[in-house]
């Protein structure tokens, strides 16, 4: 990707900061921003433990290691982070106001021949790409949890992405030695479309009682060969991105099937998102996680 040099990430939680690290690992400078500045230390913080244990493991060449967390700078605000950039990643929340808040921010500091990517899991990118001044320029590219070490990439076109954008969001991301799959601009494309729905049943059954947690769990990866039960996955994935990518598919689709199931809204009222809050389906206080029900 000779016209892609420079990458802005907007947003340093876990998607964004592992973005950052995919990104400069393929060698490209990386400003990284957020609206909370005291998670950019933290972020750079879990970006070198990262690469510190791909370098342990022999994944990456410790100097590879190095000179792709000092690829990774900083920025103190919106503008710092993509004047100049090529490819903006928005990389924040799954919430549609927030991400278009985002681009009124970002979209008046960028050059005229930047690209705009979105790694929503769910969210249209005609409709997000119509919140921008460049609609032909916007893209979906959706990395998979933890974006470091999963190999593909969803691209996703809106109706109004060109095919010229399209080619440069595949060839960026194989240049990350990504494997790319083309989407359609559908509510969860392909891997959320499937993938999440299977989590909602689980969590139904455990709502109903057909099982327990770990039961559940356990009956999906010995049963069906799944490195990780739904619960455990959901629990990784975050219970408030599920139930955004059930709204969405539910809202998107008007299909009962699509309905999130209390339980899972309950967890969410109640903060217990999973690994990021410390409890979900699982409780991670102690050494070993253990079920909450």
């Amino acid at each position: 990707m000779s016209t892609i040099k420079t990458v802005a990430v907007i947003g340093a939680g876990q998607m964004g900061s592992g973005i950052a690290q995919a990104v400069a690992l393929g060698g490209y400078a990386v400003r990284l921003f957020d609206a909370s500045p005291e998670r950019l230390p933290q972020a750079q913080g879990l970006i070198a433990a990262s690469l510190a244990r791909q370098a342990g493991r022999g994944l990456v060449a410790q100097d590879a290691a190095d000179a792709a967390l000092s690829r990774i700078a900083p920025a103190a605000s919106v503008a710092e982070a993509v004047s100049g950039a090529d490819l903006v990643i928005e990389a924040t929340v799954e919430d549609e106001a927030v991400k278009k808040a985002v681009y009124a921010e970002v979209v008046p500091h960028l050059s005229a021949g930047a690209l705009i990517a979105s790694n929503t899991s769910s969210i249209s990118i005609t409709r997000l790409a119509s919140a921008t001044d460049r609609p032909d320029r916007f893209v979906g590219l959706h990395f998979m949890k933890p974006a470091p070490a999963m190999r593909l990439v969803e691209i996703i076109r809106g109706i109004a992405t060109s095919a010229e954008t399209h080619a440069a969001a595949v060839a960026f991301a194989e240049s990350l030695g990504k494997t790319t799959t083309d989407a359609e601009d559908f509510p969860a494309f392909i891997v959320n479309r499937i993938l999440v729905p299977m989590m909602n049943e689980a969590i139904f059954a455990l709502y109903e009682g057909v099982g327990n947690v770990a039961s559940i769990d356990k009956a999906l990866k010995l049963g069906a060969n799944h490195p990780m039960g739904p619960l455990e996955l959901a629990d990784f994935m975050g219970l408030d991105v599920v139930l955004a990518i059930m709204n969405v598919l539910y809202d998107g689709l008007a299909d009962s099937k699509y309905r999130p199931c209390p339980l899972l809204v309950k967890y969410v009222e109640a903060g217990w998102l999973g690994r990021k809050s410390g409890r979900g389906f699982y409780d991670y206080s102690g050494d070993t996680p253990a079920p909450t029900r």
